[in-house]
């Protein structure tokens, strides 16, 4: 096991979400990773992926409507980012899919409910190739799938994304944002979010950041993208259903569609009303209530 970075004061552990009743801090060990994670509600599980730059902050107004749908919601940090461990050394969407399943059994579920956004689609859909018999329901939104149409979109010179290479680059890029990390991140949040971050939402992103190795463990999504479609592309079509959202705003659902329709066999889609790339906070009571009628239908809708 390689050693972390030490963590930054975050909240403590069963310590109230501030602004959120019945939601709490917690924190576990998946296998020799401490994640942390918020959770509240009952009912069954509702795991929700967050993007990059984010936490588990980008679904803060989306909690409390779904968990009133009659489940219970948890939103990790992956690792490398907010207040989990950011292990040394690069680490693919298998090995953070695997985190999550560790957290989630030991959460007491034998099946999730499965939601991821950005970088979070791509480990929410590692976590359902690997485990199918544990995802009752996997929703992919906002991203490109690697192995499913991200790598097409990787290369700047046939007007592919920028940033992908970059990040890819770890040590490199968090040299060069290091002490930068506000001037660097403000462009993201302000081309991803419809109506802004709250204060309060950019200043808890800021500290994650900022904190020691925040902006490297962040890039270490980006490291091993070529790898993951590999590895996708080698484990088979899915069966579980899968619902496919995009803000109305935000990326072209098309790409992710067809991905996934290679990828699945059973897909639907819709599109997140007055939303831009983070539907979850863009527009939570819609989207509470689409996931819950995705999750409680017995066909695919």
């Amino acid at each position: 096991m390689t050693t972390s970075a030490p963590a930054s004061p975050g909240p403590a552990p069963g310590s109230a979400v501030a602004g959120l009743e019945g939601f709490t801090h917690q924190y576990a060990d998946a296998d020799g990773v401490r994640l942390h994670y918020v959770i509240g509600g009952q009912g069954p599980a509702v795991l929700l992926v967050h993007g990059w730059p984010f936490t588990w902050i980008e679904w803060r107004a989306l909690l409390r409507p779904l968990a009133q749908q009659g489940f219970t919601v948890v939103a990790p940090d992956l690792r490398g980012s907010g207040d989990s461990d950011k292990p040394a050394g690069r680490y693919t969407k298998r090995e953070e899919a695997e985190d999550l399943h560790h957290l989630v059994r030991r959460l007491g579920f034998d099946e999730v409910n499965l939601v991821g956004t950005d970088i979070g689609t791509m480990v929410a859909h590692a976590y359902a190739a690997a485990h199918p018999a544990e995802v009752r329901r996997l929703v992919l939104s906002e991203a490109f799938l690697p192995g499913f149409g991200l790598e097409e979109h990787m290369n700047p010179a046939t007007g592919g994304f920028w940033h992908f290479g970059f990040h890819a680059q770890v040590e490199l890029a968090a040299m060069l944002t290091s002490g930068k990390e506000e001037q660097y991140l403000s462009g993201f949040w302000a081309m991803m979010t419809a109506g802004g971050l709250a204060e309060a939402d950019r200043a808890e992103l800021l500290r994650a950041y900022r904190a020691p190795d925040g902006m490297r463990g962040g890039f270490e999504h980006y490291a091993t993208l070529a790898e993951d479609g590999r590895a996708a592309r080698a484990a088979g079509r899915l069966a579980m259903p899968v619902l496919v959202l995009n803000g109305e705003h935000g990326l072209p659902q098309q790409i992710l569609l067809d991905g996934a329709r290679q990828a699945a066999a059973h897909v639907s889609a819709d599109i997140v009303p007055a939303a831009g790339h983070t539907i979850g906070a863009d527009n939570p009571l819609w989207l509470a209530d689409r996931l819950a009628r995705f999750f409680t239908t017995h066909a695919a809708a």
